[in-house]
């Protein structure tokens, strides 16, 4: 279940002016997770939107095995700007450890990010644009179509303990995937892997509002994670 971890450290945007009002208010989004084949855990996710706050949960069930570790839950909230997502406060919790807990305030005033790890604050300059381990995947709901016609995105991300930057670049457009009894055309991005880096693709339906219909991840010890869409509800 740790290895989930990897999963929503993939991509996150920070977008050029789309207009709120084009994004769905309510979506919930169900996926299985695969390890080398093999299934390893599902996810249901809900979003909402109420006039201008957000709010984001997912709620990752291990199968078999990975069960006995408990259910992996984040949450996400902010505000819903001509930018898109601005998060407010991030929480992620892994079964009964509080260890495990991290929890993010922005504070976009002061342009700071205070992070709870392991029940010490850290603090770290607060960039624009900066999305959480949830709200990341959401916030390309509201990419222009000057922003999803380059060839590269560059993301700022907090993974709950620290800002992290990264580039994705853009591996094909109009790419039919058929998941969840239906067939999407996706645009497909990924990150090419430093040494010791984790390999991560994601696949987002075009049609549908760029939700994320896939994610691959192969790990630092050659295992391959799969994240596909079963189920989605959009209104």
């Amino acid at each position: 279940m740790l290895k989930l971890s990897k999963w929503i450290i993939c991509i996150c945007l920070a977008s050029y002016g789309a207009m709120a009002q084009a994004a769905p208010k309510n979506i919930q989004l169900e996926y299985e997770v695969t390890r080398d084949g093999k299934l390893f855990a599902n996810v249901v996710e809900t979003f909402s939107q109420d006039a201008s706050q957000y709010k984001i949960e997912s709620v990752t069930k291990g199968v078999g095995v990975y069960a006995l570790l408990g259910e992996r839950k984040l949450s996400s909230s902010g505000s819903v700007t001509k930018d898109g997502l601005k998060p407010k406060h991030f929480e992620l919790h892994q079964g009964d450890s509080k260890k495990k807990s991290l929890i993010n305030d922005f504070d976009w005033p002061k342009n700071t990010l205070n992070m709870q790890v392991k029940g010490e604050t850290r603090t770290q300059a607060l960039e624009k644009g900066t999305q959480d381990l949830l709200s990341y995947a959401y916030q390309f709901m509201f990419m222009s179509s000057k922003a999803r016609g380059v060839n590269a995105i560059n993301v700022t991300l907090t993974t709950g303990k620290k800002l992290n930057h990264y580039q994705y670049k853009v591996m094909g457009r109009g790419l039919k995937l058929s998941v969840a009894n239906a067939q999407f055309k996706t645009l497909h991005i990924a990150k090419a892997p430093a040494a010791g880096e984790d390999k991560k693709q994601l696949w987002l339906a075009e049609d549908q509002h760029y939700l994320p219909v896939q994610y691959k991840l192969t790990d630092e010890d050659g295992a391959n994670f799969e994240q596909t869409l079963t189920s989605i509800h959009v209104e």
